[in-house]
């Protein structure tokens, strides 16, 4: 394995998980929202449902992987917390936002949420034997086709209003059903993530331009504001690295779509140094304000190593791009290794401009890891 990807599994390992399930967590056993450039827990921010759904994915996998020996543990505290705080009795789900003092500000049930807390199910499942996280898999997933189905596809942002709908959420969507269905072995789950993989093949993609659309109408024709042209390199990335997930189940023929997306994401998004992925850019003029966030960086590296794996370095030299998401990573956002916190945002000179380290970004970190994991023998082969 390249050294680069080697030294970033064992910081994940040995100070990423070892920081965040420790001094991560308050008296609740809930996860704080973000920790500030003083390296202590900003006790003034909301707390959000699907950082909690988050951290129970996190800590499941690191106890998997033998990292941690009480993730058990840690997972059940995450979930006592929600379940005392975070609960809409009423409509019988758990609700988008608590303050500081962890009282209920927005009550609704979220999409993106939701998928969040259906990837923490799988996880659980998966590692623990959890058959409880699987019947409320199953019970959040009739919940949501009963409440939020719309046509022409896919769900609502959730029981509210919304100017856009969105493909951020369906493509989690996506992941918890591929996640559900890897663990499982139900064929429903494989369903629903063909459901997905239709929407994507016929309402996400610009196929005139190659690259993922962000913001829909409500019925899934780009927004015709500013919002409709906007195109995320990191979601091309993710969607790359799913779209070979799926591809291992259905064998469905993807090949042509990841290598657009893949290689249009470096195209449009690199930036002017060519270690980093831009935020965003206005596909029409193609401008953009340069910013760069931490997690579009685990996504690259993703994305490359899955297409290393399905076509090599024939054509392309995919593990190189490896090597270089992750040497970019660790440059620009984890620039203390001998601590488990990251830098979340960069302006366009690679200049800090957020100096916090989210909660919910160590879930792409660990991800990535896992990804790193997961291909120890391609890499192995290809050094």
């Amino acid at each position: 394995m390249a050294n680069n990807l080697t030294f970033f599994v064992s910081w994940l390992k040995e100070q990423a998980i070892p920081f965040w399930s420790t001094q991560g967590l308050d008296e609740h056993g809930a996860s704080y929202e973000k920790f500030n450039a003083d390296g202590l827990p900003d006790l003034t921010a909301n707390r959000r449902v699907r950082v909690q759904a988050r951290q129970m994915l996190v800590f499941s996998a690191a106890h998997k992987a033998g990292w941690i020996n009480n993730g058990i543990k840690l997972v059940a505290g995450l979930e006592q917390y929600i379940n005392q705080f975070a609960r809409n009795e009423a409509n019988n789900h758990y609700v988008h936002l608590l303050d500081c003092n962890h009282q209920i500000t927005n009550d609704h049930q979220d999409l993106y949420d939701v998928a969040f807390l259906l990837l923490a199910y799988g996880w659980r499942y998966h590692v623990f034997n959890d058959l409880n996280a699987l019947n409320a898999a199953n019970e959040l997933l009739t919940q949501i086709d009963s409440r939020l189905k719309e046509y022409p596809g896919g769900w609502c942002e959730g029981d509210y209003s919304s100017n856009f709908r969105r493909q951020n959420p369906h493509m989690h969507l996506f992941e918890a059903f591929l996640t559900l269905y890897k663990f499982t072995k139900n064929g429903k789950w494989l369903a629903k993530a063909g459901e997905m993989y239709c929407l994507f093949e016929t309402r996400f993609i610009d196929h005139k331009n190659g690259v993922l659309i962000e913001y829909f109408t409500d019925d899934w024709q780009p927004a015709p504001c500013d919002k409709g042209k906007v195109v995320e390199p990191g979601h091309m990335m993710e969607w790359v690295w799913l779209l070979r997930q799926y591809q291992k189940y259905t064998q469905a023929p993807v090949d042509k779509i990841c290598d657009t997306l893949y290689h249009n994401a470096i195209k449009l998004g690199l930036d002017i140094s060519g270690e980093l992925l831009v935020d965003e850019i206005n596909i029409v003029n193609h401008s953009t304000t340069g910013k760069k966030r931490c997690w579009p960086m685990t996504e690259w590296l993703k994305a490359s190593l899955e297409q290393a794996r399905v076509k090599g370095s024939s054509e392309y030299d995919y593990f190189a791009d490896a090597e270089k998401a992750t040497t970019g990573l660790l440059k620009h956002f984890i620039r203390e290794p001998k601590q488990g916190r990251y830098i979340d945002q960069l302006d366009s000179t690679n200049t800090i401009i957020n100096h916090c380290a989210p909660a919910s970004t160590l879930y792409h970190l660990m991800m990535a890891g896992l990804v790193i994991i997961e291909n120890q023998k391609v890499l192995a082969y290809a050094s």
